[in-house]
């Protein structure tokens, strides 16, 4: 029974030290008011900076350099890759698409 009561009295000690909420954790603002301002949430962000960026990318998607159409291209054709996969992207183009006149 004593050995009972011992343990008991222990278990409540840790949970009373780990279960403590400190003053530290009640010191930020964020416990009263969590939401900031708008101005404030993309103070670090520049709006111009990410536009930017994102035109950008849209351009690049939009005008895709030869290599890469030819690549594109000998992908979809299975003997191209085919070939591509032994001697190389621009040989395989060359072999499969390069006779080809346009008028």
């Amino acid at each position: 029974m004593r050995t009972l009561i011992i343990l008991t009295f222990l278990a409540v000690l840790v949970m009373a030290a780990t279960c403590y909420e400190s003053h530290e954790s009640m010191e930020s603002h964020e416990h009263y008011y969590p939401f900031i301002n708008r101005r404030r949430a993309n103070d670090f962000i520049q709006a111009d900076t990410r536009l930017g960026a994102i035109t950008q990318e849209r351009i690049r998607e939009r005008t895709k350099a030869p290599h890469e159409r030819q690549r594109e291209m000998c992908e979809d054709y299975y003997p191209c890759e085919l070939y591509a996969y032994r001697h190389g992207y621009a040989a395989a183009y060359k072999h499969y698409f390069g006779r080809r006149r346009t008028k």
